[in-house]
């Protein structure tokens, strides 16, 4: 299964109905990441989310080889939208001990680039499947 492919899909279909770049980060991750929309949504993303989208189809470096990445770059963007980068990234290292030169630590620099990215206007909604498209996923072959 192409987790990259499904997100992007997901991603686009959000985006499509989305009324805020905030919205837009929480539907996608609790869709693809498992991070609720509730209250609680802390302790799901302390336990690292849940897998929505299992699969493969990242590019190899942030490609850790598990069938995870879909929902680790999902739920950390869900996480970001609400909290900020900075202590989205301390909690990336320190609670799910995500080492910055890693696969994950480099999807988890994707993710807080593309919440930067879209809060500033440099990326826009409808834009945001094709940017996770270039920018993660492995080319169709």
């Amino acid at each position: 299964m192409n987790a990259c492919a499904d997100l992007v899909s997901t991603a686009a279909r959000l985006a499509a109905g989305s009324t805020s770049s905030r919205r837009f980060f929480i539907d996608l991750g609790a869709e693809v990441g498992g991070v609720g929309r509730g209250p609680f949504w802390f302790l799901d993303a302390a336990r690292g989310g849940r897998n929505r989208l299992r699969g493969r189809g990242f590019q190899p470096h942030v490609d850790d080889g598990t069938d995870g990445q879909a929902r680790h770059f999902a739920g950390i963007a869900a996480v970001a939208a609400r909290i900020g980068a900075r202590p989205t990234r301390w909690f990336a290292l320190h609670v799910l001990r995500d080492p910055a030169d890693s696969a994950d630590g480099r999807l988890t620099d994707h993710a807080l680039d593309l919440v930067r990215l879209t809060r500033t206007g440099e990326v826009n909604r409808g834009s945001v499947a094709e940017w996770i498209r270039t920018t993660i996923c492995e080319p169709p072959r």
